[in-house]
């Protein structure tokens, strides 16, 4: 048996999909099962219980899992302390993380660790902030970014930062030429929101109740992109973290307008599944983005 028998296995598990295991691994769905089916010859016992629809352990098949997760543990602590002991920084990091954050916060801090390290390639994929939990529990990618991060057994969670939220407009609105706006003030303009599933969306409507008005959203959207386009031609006001629309606000698409009082913050985290081994690419890149290290 080689370590890749037991990670296929891990994964199929983990994901409960021949296909999502396949692509992890960069195989073919019937390589993943041929895996499985010789891991069962090797230990000579049914790991998958395939009379079930849904995809299930033996109990033996159960043992077979934890071993395998304690096993590829080992061999990851293993590889990272031999790159410890060498000084080598190097290797792939994998990123998944919600679109506002993908493109408007992580790349100044990409582009100062790659310049630190450049033996170190970082992919980074744009993904809903639900999906971004479930690529960390499958072990798709070394890391997420969220905004308004959940708490959960499986990951850990690394404060990142903190966004300010503000009031964006058009610039002819009425609102565009105030200094500072209450959440009162926006309570008899259109209002365009992000999908109802999407943190940020969640704590704006909690603002809302907070102060006990009532606002239903003209649009809804599910990145800040398009929330961003929508207000530039007028349709509405938005809440938006500060950080995203400099750009805008610097060419005079957009007007940014600040929140009297306090609470308006939006923070930022780095996830990590628990127990996960970070190599030292992974230790430098937190410390890159936290100032601490990992």
């Amino acid at each position: 048996m080689q370590v890749d028998n037991f990670k296929i296995f891990a994964d199929l598990v983990e994901t409960k999909s021949f296909s999502k295991a396949a692509r992890l691994n960069g195989v073919t769905q019937s390589a993943v099962s041929q895996q499985a089916r010789a891991m069962e010859r090797n230990f000579n016992t049914l790991l998958i219980d395939r009379s079930q629809k849904q995809f299930q352990l033996t109990r033996e098949g159960e043992r077979v899992y934890q071993s395998s997760k304690e096993i590829l543990h080992v061999y990851d602590k293993l590889v990272s302390e031999l790159m410890e002991m060498k000084k080598v920084i190097s290797g792939t990091i994998r990123i998944s993380t919600i679109y506002s954050i993908g493109l408007h916060e992580l790349p100044p801090f990409i582009k100062s660790f790659l310049s630190e390290f450049p033996s170190v390639n970082v992919r980074v994929e744009y993904r809903r902030s639900n999906l971004v939990y479930e690529d960390i529990l499958h072990n798709s990618v070394d890391f997420g970014l969220v905004a308004f991060p959940a708490k959960s057994r499986q990951i850990d969670i690394i404060p990142f930062r903190e966004d300010q939220l503000v009031i964006i407009c058009h610039p002819d609105h009425s609102l565009a030429k105030r200094g500072s706006l209450t959440v009162d003030d926006l309570a008899t303009h259109k209002f365009i929101s992000f999908d109802p599933d999407i943190p940020t969306r969640k704590a704006v409507d909690q603002i809302f109740r907070d102060n006990k008005i009532e606002i239903e959203p003209v649009m809804e959207f599910d990145n800040i992109e398009t929330v961003k386009r929508a207000v530039e031609i007028d349709a509405g006001i938005a809440m938006v973290p500060q950080a995203t629309v400099t750009q805008e606000v610097k060419q005079g698409t957009l007007v940014s307008v600040p929140l009297e009082g306090s609470g308006f913050t939006r923070p930022l985290a780095i996830l990590h599944r628990k127990g996960r081994v970070l190599t030292p690419a992974m230790k430098k890149f937190i410390k890159t983005l936290t100032g601490n290290e990992a």
